[in-house]
């Protein structure tokens, strides 16, 4: 997709987290440029930040998905050690850099879900607790067979998964499912293609794609309208960019499911190319990322276009 030099200066004028996958994925910056520019993350801007909020027990705010001390700001908390782990590799961090690798060994020896007491790297009961964790672990380099294992078995009847699936709940979610998908991609990249992990995202695929990334199977509806909007950070919370953004990862061939869910991200660019922060996700957090909602967004910005880059390139057959 071709960029103006204003757009793409005005992205590339941000923070390393953002620079680096912008080289990488909307100019013809050489592989050396990118990982410079990625080697920057944790040392300076957001990554670097992140990294030293670290607390010497292992966790960020005290706790593994509930920070120790309750806070008043309203919505959840996205301080805690999850959510932490999921913005680095949301940010690129390098997971072989040294500073990274003591941060994820601080948490594999000491850091513990609140619920059982488990390892944090052998994952929980909830499925979109345990897509999140798979998803970091894969990405860090740890092992977390044991929590896909779990989520093949948790997989429903209809190709989803559910957060309620312990207290009997028998039909997907969306929030949970893309969280699972994320994981279950992520571990096949790290390990290699296992069959029956392909088989089972291939079935999470339909149950996203026969409902448009957007509707209910049953009436056409949208249940939330504010799947609509383009959040980030997206935390445990599905829209349809975010959607968009796990098929462009996993390398899925669009079909014409996807048409009102492109043409959405195509009705949502500004006149001068960029797109909006639109549902923040309320909550505490350690530092804003952007300026709020209904401001530009370069976050959203370089996920969209890469989007439809993607997805021009698929239908043209250039990839």
């Amino acid at each position: 997709m071709m960029v103006h030099n204003g757009l793409l200066n005005w992205l590339l004028d941000s923070d390393p987290a953002i620079r680096w996958q912008v080289l990488r994925d909307l100019t013809d910056a050489s592989a050396d440029e990118v990982a410079v520019e990625r080697a920057k993350v944790v040392r300076q801007g957001w990554g670097a930040r992140l990294l030293a909020l670290q607390g010497d027990d292992g966790q960020w705010a005290g706790g593994t998905h509930f920070p120790a001390a309750t806070s008043e700001t309203k919505g959840q908390p996205w301080t805690v050690t999850s959510f932490s782990l999921k913005l680095l590799r949301d940010f690129g961090v390098d997971p072989s850099d040294d500073r990274v690798r003591r941060a994820v060994a601080l948490v594999r020896e000491k850091s513990r879900w609140e619920y059982d007491g488990s390892a944090f790297f052998d994952g929980e009961v909830e499925p979109c607790i345990n897509g999140l964790a798979t998803a970091v672990g894969a990405y860090f380099g740890e092992n977390v067979r044991g929590i896909v294992e779990r989520l093949l078995l948790d997989q429903l009847e209809d190709g989803g998964w559910n957060c309620d699936t312990e207290i009997g709940s028998t039909r997907a979610s969306f929030n949970s499912t893309i969280a699972v998908l994320e994981g279950l991609l992520e571990y096949e990249r790290a390990v290699g293609g296992a069959a029956p992990v392909r088989a089972s995202r291939g079935r999470a695929h339909d149950y996203l794609l026969d409902r448009h990334l957007m509707h209910r199977l049953s009436t056409g509806q949208i249940p939330n309208e504010k799947w609509l909007q383009f959040s980030y950070p997206t935390r445990w919370h599905y829209d349809v960019l975010r959607a968009l953004e796990y098929f462009r990862c996993a390398r899925v061939d669009p079909d014409q499911r996807w048409t009102e869910a492109i043409e959405l991200v195509q009705s949502k660019r500004t006149a001068d190319g960029r797109w909006l922060l639109e549902n923040t996700h309320p909550g505490a957090v350690h530092f804003e990322l952007e300026k709020g909602d209904g401001r530009p967004s370069r976050w959203n910005t370089l996920r969209a276009l890469r989007v439809l880059d993607w997805y021009r390139s698929c239908r043209t057959g250039s990839t």
